[in-house]
């Protein structure tokens, strides 16, 4: 039994033109945030310096309502105590760990010579 019959197929020419309007371009200048931002390296470090704030920042916050639910809590319920110890344990590893990221990253600029957080801005 066939499952199929064959048949007779014909090719036909087939053309199409497509017609494309090139794409606008945009300059990166344009949607840089600053127009003092000439290259990567300059990035990086903004962002960088930046970071390294809003991670203390955080931290301080952190400290501030971990301290704030370990006094609240002092005289009764212990596992908002223990929480409240625990965030302030968790802030002061964090800020430890920030700072020992800035450190690497100036012992790194001294052993190569490169400026990671100094580029002259």
């Amino acid at each position: 039994m066939l499952l199929y019959k064959p048949a007779l197929v014909f090719a036909t020419y087939f053309s199409y033109t497509f017609y494309m309007t090139p794409v606008p371009t945009i300059s990166l200048e344009k949607l840089a945030p600053s127009q003092s931002i000439t290259s990567i390296s300059m990035l990086v470090n903004i962002l960088l310096k930046n970071a390294l704030t809003i991670a203390g920042v955080i931290c301080l916050v952190l400290l501030i309502l971990g301290g704030f639910s370990f006094i609240v809590s002092a005289g009764g319920d212990a596992k908002a105590k223990e929480k409240g110890k625990n965030t302030i344990t968790g802030a002061l590893t964090g800020l430890v760990l920030i700072i020992a990221a800035y450190w690497i990253i100036e012992i790194i600029q001294i052993i190569t010579g490169i400026k990671i957080l100094n580029s002259g801005l």
